[in-house]
């Protein structure tokens, strides 16, 4: 495994991480902790997961990803061998969460209780803010809202809610999640204005279907030193090319939940062949393809991986040592100007 250590932080981050957000759903107790065992031998150490978890979120099974988390880290005693990661839920129909969900102080506070609670731990390594409170572009929506809005909760406020945590002792230290480069960079700015925490990470998706981040959030990243925690970097499983001519395999997530079309865009699909084609091209297993590319980036901190069997995290984590030449890269490049960010 490779590592790196998180700008203005001394968080040393594998360079892939876990993501978790299929457990309590699509994964079990027991395949959750057999494959937290199998991600720390490999060295993997940073652990991501959500108080909303797992997905897609539910009344039944809300909480359950940072319950088996919780169990696992009681049982295994390694807490301190890991970086963990969770997020507190933006505002939306979430209420089986909390009632009148928002980014304020109330809610922030209630969050991370409820999460340490649920994961065994009395601390957070890393507390993101899941989505903004503000209405904007994220989660593959298009068209921005220009809404003549009076925001609930401002951006000082809920920094000033994360710094309270901050000094309390239950994260080391924040983080932004589906994020633009506007609330980002505001972010910052009132840190450093109001002697504040500084955000340190973001975690949006990046993946070659959907290469957003490199316009202005990617910059602020070369700048400011606020790296991508990568998140899809297999666009839901579609750069595996299991999802080509119509294909929905038994038990995938794109089966299980008709929901998830973010990636099946007429362009998407096109795209998602031509890169296919490319990796059968030079001998390169498609999926590792997809990630080697995410890897290689350098804004990105760490990519994310999720996977439902052992065999996808297995393949997923050698990933690692896929170094792409520049003619896969340009080759890459080229499709990707053809197909420019189709699954934004």
């Amino acid at each position: 495994m490779k590592y790196h250590k998180i700008p203005h932080s001394t968080l040393e981050v594998s360079q892939i991480a876990l993501g978790t957000m299929t457990y309590g759903e699509q994964n079990t107790q027991a395949e959750a902790c057999h494959q937290l065992d199998y991600a720390l031998e490999r060295g993997i150490n940073l652990i991501d997961t959500a108080e909303m978890y797992p997905v897609p979120a539910k009344p039944e099974t809300q909480g359950l990803t940072e319950q088996y988390l919780g169990h696992w880290i009681k049982k295994s005693g390694k807490r301190e061998k890991i970086i963990l990661a969770s997020k507190v839920t933006g505002p939306g129909r979430l209420s089986h969460i909390r009632d009148h969900i928002s980014l304020d102080r109330r809610n922030i506070h209630l969050a991370i209780d409820s999460s340490l609670q649920r994961l065994n731990t009395d601390y957070l390594d890393l507390y993101q803010i899941h989505w903004p409170q503000r209405q904007t572009n994220c989660f593959g929506q298009l068209n921005y809202p220009y809404i003549d809005e009076q925001q609930e909760v401002t951006l000082i406020e809920t920094l000033e809610a994360l710094a309270e945590l901050v000094k309390a002792g239950k994260t080391r230290y924040i983080g932004v999640s589906n994020e633009t480069p506007w609330g980002l960079m505001t972010l910052l700015r009132l840190a450093e204005k109001h002697d504040l925490p500084r955000v340190i990470s973001i975690q949006n998706p990046y993946s070659l279907l959907n290469r957003s981040f490199e316009v202005g959030l990617s910059e602020i990243s070369h700048h400011e030193g606020v790296e991508l925690l990568a998140y899809s970097p297999l666009a839901f499983g579609t750069l595996t090319g299991k999802y080509l001519n119509n294909q929905r395999p038994a038990g995938s997530r794109c089966q299980l939940f008709e929901r998830f079309v973010r990636y099946f865009t007429p362009q998407g699909i096109e795209a998602t062949q031509a890169y296919i084609d490319i990796a059968h091209q030079h001998g390169l297993d498609p999926a590792q393809m997809a990630l080697a590319f995410v890897n290689q980036r350098p804004f990105v901190a760490s990519t994310i991986i999720g996977a439902t069997n052992m065999q996808q995290l297995e393949a997923n984590i050698n990933s690692i040592d896929t170094i792409l030449s520049d003619e896969v890269l340009r080759d890459l490049y080229e499709v990707g100007v053809k197909y420019s960010n189709p699954c934004p």
